[in-house]
């Protein structure tokens, strides 16, 4: 006998979409977020530096970035595309997914640097859904902000993948 997944309504808090594998296709057009302001720090970038083997004088040396168009150094734009994943799991909660992944990007731009001491924040839309085997593909444009700048750190779709 198979059982019908019933569709519950979604909830939307300030800045959450907790919601269902059945109820995300009602969700497309969906602003998400934002989280939270978060300031960057030269510890993380220095971690990301090590983790990476990218030491790039502008994420790592002060000094000599000061010198630089940017006046300072800059988080790797891997970096701040590598923050989405939380930002995601912290704007879209699905409530009924067994497991859910990163499938991967259609699209990423780093239109300007997250300098080291800027706040930045994420939000998003989600753009698409699409049924799978087991479950959906969800397409959502995620952006980090810096705070006082005028363009964005990183725009990116992202498609994530929630299975039952």
């Amino acid at each position: 006998m198979q059982t019908e997944t019933l569709k519950r309504p979604s909830i939307t808090t300030e800045r959450t979409l907790i919601t269902t594998i059945p109820a995300l296709p009602d969700q497309v057009g969906l602003k998400l977020g934002p989280t939270d302001w978060q300031p960057m720090t030269q510890d993380r970038v220095n971690q990301f530096a090590a983790l990476t083997s990218d030491h790039n004088f502008i994420h790592v040396d002060p000094e000599r970035a000061r010198l630089t168009r940017f006046r300072g150094t800059v988080a790797h734009g891997f970096l701040t595309l590598s923050m989405l994943g939380s930002i995601s799991q912290q704007l879209l909660v699905v409530e009924d997914a067994a497991t859910s992944i990163n499938y991967g990007l259609n699209k990423v731009r780093f239109p300007a640097p997250l300098p080291v001491g800027a706040a930045y924040r994420g939000h998003g839309e989600i753009v698409d859904v699409t049924a799978i085997d087991g479950g959906v593909q969800v397409a959502a444009m995620f952006t980090i902000e810096v705070r006082d700048l005028g363009k964005p750190a990183v725009v990116a779709e992202c498609l994530l993948r929630y299975y039952r």
